[in-house]
């Protein structure tokens, strides 16, 4: 917060490029490989809670045209290929969780066929399908933590929805996933070879980065930094909810839509803001605001 313009951010960024941290790298294939800290509170929470499905990460798209199940299978089998992400399993070794990359994963590729339904019916089953391919439970220790489910709704309409595990990717990878399919796909269908460059490091290579620079002192002066920065903080955060707290938490949520008239009321936008007062209170700024 201390950098409260874009401006000011974008010079705090430039600087950190030239700062003493170490470049990112990929890793020889003998170096030891550990989990990111992200990937740990993952790891552990699994271990708390084995195959809970709160963690898996769910898209779906809606393909329309002729489709190729054999030219589709061949474009999941290039991502796991290209992504040791997805060829990734989780194992213990002298009490320290460690990443296993294995050579070759099979993306699993569920067919359904639901032609026959009534067009009334068809969607309330997709949902119903969909749904009920995220909540099923990855295993970490034998994965893989990435499968494939396509829906047939008629001869040039289709539904794939992919889940991977969070320990291996986010909302943000899904976007790159679903992109990166659909190339490969498009350039399989016409014979031709991979478009896609290929990457010059993989997830783990951060991970090892991660490890290599966060410790000793670094870390321990990141810890006793945020140690006192919340020191005295409630244990919960006691919010004016509507309604009481449960004893047990509970997992059950909605979606609500908002609309705030941010750009339906004005092609200018910050001033639309700043003329109700949305920056410049509390050191907030339109571009924060926008976030």
């Amino acid at each position: 917060f201390e950098a409260t313009t874009v401006e000011a951010l974008a010079t705090r960024l430039d600087k950190a490029k030239h700062g003493k941290t170490r470049a990112l790298r990929r890793a020889s294939s003998d170096t030891s490989r550990p989990l990111s800290f992200a990937q740990q509170r993952l790891w552990f929470i699994d271990k708390l809670d084995p195959g809970s499905p709160l963690y898996n990460i769910p898209v779906a798209v809606r393909l329309d045209g002729t489709l190729r199940q054999d030219v589709l299978e061949k474009a999941l089998r290039e991502i796991s290929r290209r992504h040791e992400a997805l060829r990734t399993t989780f194992a213990q070794e002298q009490d320290q969780a460690i990443q296993v990359i294995h050579a070759e994963v099979e993306v699993p590729l569920e067919v359904v066929d639901l032609q026959e339904f009534a067009p009334s019916q068809m969607e309330v089953e997709v949902r119903r399908r969909v749904e009920q391919e995220v909540l099923k439970p990855f295993n970490l220790k034998t994965g893989p933590l990435i499968r494939a489910l396509l829906v047939t709704l008629g001869a040039q309409e289709h539904v794939l929805a992919l889940t991977t595990h969070h320990i291996v990717s986010d909302a943000w990878s899904l976007g790159v996933l679903v992109r990166e399919v659909s190339a490969l796909y498009a350039a399989f269908a016409e014979g031709h070879a991979s478009p896609l460059p290929a990457l010059p490091v993989q997830y783990v290579d951060y991970a090892l980065w991660q490890q290599q620079t966060l410790r000793g002192e670094v870390l321990q002066r990141e810890v006793e930094h945020w140690k006192q920065k919340l020191a005295g903080a409630p244990p919960v955060l006691e919010l004016p909810t509507d309604r009481p707290r449960p004893a047990v938490r509970g997992e059950a949520g909605g979606v609500a839509g908002v609309d705030s008239g941010f750009f339906r009321k004005s092609n200018r936008p910050m001033r639309w803001l700043r003329e109700r007062g949305w920056s410049g209170k509390e050191g907030g700024r339109t571009f924060r605001c926008q976030k």
